[in-house]
């Protein structure tokens, strides 16, 4: 039978529910009993403080069907109902007349607790329905009255329902089932009857749920990879050069070392680790009542000189939690240059809570100082410091440091267990007790921290150990797999000395030589500079027939200027250097004065030609070649003197070039009638930013943002009414056009979906229903093109299969997911079929992302935000010129900026 005890199980831990189900005894749980009793004397004193409260019409005894419509009470209490294959056990039900209708039933649950989770709510939920069941009508409202304070709340059942409906249906087929669920280890477990059971098991088995922070897609992940051990996991670990500009962010966490360390039972350092304290260490440590948010203990450890001095601050009631932050606040003033040092986030939401309650200490105090900036040891350890421990919490990693709790049992939910219980007996022994729990905390965090502190002076590679129960290994230091050609290593240091006698070059160099045999002749270097000096070719550059100011043909000559560069001359099958000199006759116009015809001379650089610069831009930007190998290539074969200054000129003076160019492009795709829009990541010196990228059939336009945030896009497409096509990333749902989303990415995600769920028939399908819509769509395609004279005829069919989708209500949560999924882009997957020349897919633009792509791979994250623009600027150019079928090279030597000028006179030559 299907309980709402069950359904609490089940979402807590599958394994418990089916050990609930299979009656199963837990062990011994202090925290677990404590709880299960709170709520029993909870629910006995809620029922006779309700019943108390109706004088008349108080039914205690068990209610049939009938009774439940026309008997003449008010309020029942402990009633229970069984129908199909669901039972509920209802703590109370509340009858309420209403004028003219039938009467209301509301279930009412009793909850102990003052905070009320998802799990209590289904519950309330779950005594609706089979109330509703039973009664024959629907209910719509269930109460929990919950808390110290008996807090009414009102749970919508409607609003519970979907998740109800796919909890029950996972429910049944657990109960059905004969295996029990996989072992997995979560965050309910402290608190579980079972936690002892259930650890002892997934110690045995060495399961991946016992690293803290691994996720079930993590794990899933790595089971596809036949990764099921925690000992299976650490020989994954590879040890990573870290590059330079990502000094400054923190490590990722590495579970595989974190694993390594649990195998080697010794400490692992990652990266750098800087913990430095310049002033008094102050380790505190704070215990609370969290549905109360209510902090009652506050533990002080001062260290000064080798000597501690400990304070506890207690709080009877929470009116003297004030009187605790002021005695706080008035020791801390009391040291000179006090460090605050305390473990995870329950302190910095302590201090928090308490300036926004009784006001922060005085600004420019000593207090005001080190509560604005106190030292999270968790947050300098996390990602850098691996323990030998299942998790990075301050008692594994203290006791593996060799500490000890005077009370083994003590944690934090046995800390509640005391302190509830003292309030009831008032037991000075349990006070003690908490006390010294708190004060304990205080020492293992300095414990921690002073090895911490030790860990900070270690050289990286190196293995140190630092006390008899500290072994330290960095990271760099872990063995790799044996490569092939690995270095020779031999105690034997003679050995070691033949062995570099026999490397190649030093045979080569230091042996044969003295045999009678030449000496191998070194690389020859390329002389830098040119070898010819005098002018192999001179270009007169024309000037304008008219003065392009005033437009008038009146003129005078000026001087004749000129330019000597180093340019390369085309041949019909071959590429020159020569010394070209560039000679343009000024003129000035006699009705303005305005002085012409210097313009193109500038073009051609300080000295270097723009056939040169024509050149690299094509390698660098269409053929994606680094600039250091260009500047080789163009030093060995033409012999000049490029440095990478120059090179960057060129990029620089050619973007400036292009970018009217570009301003061009991305009006004529604005106003067109289709846009494809992609994006993608850009590493900016090791910052993260954007690259979006429109395009249609003819032109390509790339946009650098700071963050992947639609705003700069929906700007520039505020006036666009055309077609825009997309993946389904949100950012372009805010535009205001027509939309069609990528089928074919929505095609790989249903994919990906039955070949990670090969056993969801519900999932295969609706995938096979798309795909059959869709197969029959794109032989129209294939037949007719993109015309909506002949798709329109595919609507009737797009209809049939929402209708499909609605008629279905899907057990599978993939199904269901799936199906959520086209209900809410009902309007955006076939768009394509009401418009001409609309395609079904995003690959235009796919293709366009995979050009900066390349280019990305060759920037590497080298090139400052301005770099990166002007290579979006080159890369826009070079891939219109790429969609227009147009060759890059000849566009950039002709000097042309317009690419569709270009392209006409192109055509028209041909």
């Amino acid at each position: 039978m299907i309980t709402s005890e069950l359904i609490e199980a089940y979402l807590a831990c599958p394994l418990k529910c089916h050990l609930q189900s299979k009656g199963e005894k837990s062990a011994e749980n202090s925290f677990a009993a404590w709880n299960d009793a709170q709520q029993e004397s909870y629910r006995l004193a809620s029922t006779k403080r309700l019943g108390e409260g109706v004088s008349n019409g108080l039914a205690c005894d068990p209610l049939d069907a009938a009774q439940l419509l026309n008997g003449q009470w008010q309020l029942a209490l402990d009633q229970k109902f069984d129908v199909k294959d669901m039972s509920a056990k209802i703590d109370g039900i509340q009858r309420v007349p209403r004028t003219g209708k039938a009467d209301e039933l509301i279930p009412i649950r009793f909850i102990h607790t003052n905070r009320l989770s998802l799990a209590h709510r289904l519950a309330a939920a779950f005594d609706a329905m089979v109330l509703s069941m039973v009664a024959r009508k629907p209910i719509s409202i269930a109460k929990i009255i919950h808390g110290d304070a008996w807090v009414d709340d009102n749970v919508r059942v409607a609003a519970q329902g979907e998740k109800l409906t796919k909890t029950i249906a996972k429910l049944r087929l657990l109960l059905a089932g004969a295996d029990p669920p996989a072992l997995v280890l979560n965050r309910h477990c402290p608190a579980c009857g079972f936690r002892d059971r259930c650890r002892d098991r997934a110690i045995q088995e060495d399961s991946l749920s016992l690293l803290a922070g691994l996720g079930d897609k993590e794990r899933g992940r790595l089971a596809r990879k036949g990764i099921f051990t925690i000992s299976q996991l650490s020989y994954t670990f590879r040890p990573r050069r870290r590059p330079k500009r990502l000094a400054a962010k923190p490590e990722r966490y590495h579970h595989s070392l974190r694993a390594l360390a649990l195998r080697e039972k010794r400490i692992h350092v990652v990266g750098k680790l800087d913990l430095s304290i310049d002033g008094t260490p102050i380790f505190f440590d704070v215990e609370s009542i969290p549905d109360r948010d209510f902090y009652y203990l506050v533990g002080i450890r001062i260290d000064v000189q080798q000597q501690s001095t400990g304070y506890s601050l207690w709080a009877n009631t929470s009116s003297e939690e004030r009187v605790n932050w002021t005695e706080f606040l008035a020791i801390i003033s009391t040291v000179q240059d006090p460090i605050l040092i305390h473990y995870g986030s329950s302190e910095t939401r302590f201090l928090k809570k308490m300036c926004d309650r009784y006001g922060p200490p005085p600004e420019g105090s000593i207090a005001a100082k080190a509560t604005a900036s106190p030292l999270n040891l968790l947050s300098r350890i996390f990602g850098t410091v691996y323990f030998p421990s299942f998790s990075n919490g301050l008692k594994e990693n203290a006791r593996f440091l060799g500490f000890e709790w005077s009370d083994i049992s003590a944690n934090g939910l046995q800390a509640i267990v005391w302190r509830r219980s003292w309030e009831h007996s008032l037991d000075p022994i349990l006070r003690e007790k908490l006390i010294a729990y708190n004060r304990e905390d205080c020492d293992a965090l300095a414990l921690v921290t002073r090895a911490v502190s030790q860990l900070t002076n270690l050289e990286s590679g190196s293995g140190l150990e630092t006390s008899s129960t500290m072994q330290v290994v960095h990271a760099d230091a872990v063995k790799q797999h044996p490569q092939r050609w690995k270095p020779f290593k031999s105690p034997i240091s003679d050995m070691e000395k033949i062995s570099l006698a026999a490397r190649w070059d030093y045979q080569r160099d230091r042996v044969f030589v003295r045999s009678g045999t030449a000496k191998r002749r070194g690389t020859a270097r390329f002389s830098a500079g040119p070898q010819v000096k005098r002018v192999q070719k001179v270009v007169c550059l024309p000037a304008p027939t008219a003065c392009p100011k005033c437009e008038k043909r009146w003129r005078k000559k000026g001087v004749l200027r000129s330019r000597m560069v180093q340019d390369l001359i085309f041949g019909k099958h071959s590429i020159k250097r020569r010394i070209v000199r560039y000679e343009a006759q000024a003129y000035v116009c006699r009705s303005c004065g305005c002085e012409y015809g210097l313009s193109n001379l500038l073009l051609n650089g300080r000295d270097w030609g723009w056939n040169l610069v024509s050149y690299f831009v094509y390698h660098a930007i269409g053929l994606r070649i680094p600039q250091l190998t260009l500047q080789h290539s163009i030093n060995r074969l033409f012999g000049c003197c490029l440095v990478r200054s120059s090179l960057n000129e060129f990029k620089v003076k050619a973007s400036k070039f292009y970018s009217d160019t570009k301003a061009t492009i991305l009006n004529r795709i604005i106003s067109g009638n289709l846009i494809h829009a992609d994006e993608t990541s850009a590493n900016i010196k090791g910052q993260v930013a954007y690259v979006w990228v429109l395009t249609n059939l003819t032109d390509v336009v790339y946009i650098l943002t700071e963050s992947r945030e639609g705003e700069t896009v929906q700007q520039l497409l505020k006036e666009f009414r055309g077609v825009l096509v997309s993946d389904f990333y949100a950012g372009y749902d805010s535009i205001n056009c027509a939309q069609q989303k990528c089928l074919l990415h929505l095609m790989r995600d249903l994919n990906d979906e039955i070949l990670n769920n090969p056993f969801d028939e519900e999932a295969k399908l609706v995938a096979l229903q798309f795909a059959g819509l869709l197969r029959a769509i794109v032989d129209t395609i294939d037949t007719r093109g993109l015309r909506a004279r002949f798709l329109g005829k595919h609507l009737r069919e797009v209809d049939r299969f929402y209708k499909f989708l609605d008629s279905k209500s899907f057990e599978s949560e993939v199904a269901d997911r799936l199906k959520h999924r086209f209900d809410r882009n009902r309007d955006r997957l076939f768009t394509f079929l009401r418009y001409d020349g609309v395609p079904w897919n995003n690959n235009n633009a796919e293709h366009a992302i995979k050009a900066f792509a390349r280019l990305r791979d060759v920037i590497s994250g080298s090139s400052t935000r301005k770099g990166v623009d002007e290579y979006l600027t080159l890369l826009s150019v070079s891939e219109t010129c790429t969609y227009r079928g147009l060759d890059f090279l000849n566009f950039l030597r002709s000097g042309e900026k317009d690419i569709a000028k270009f392209g006409f006179n192109h055509t028209t030559q041909c």
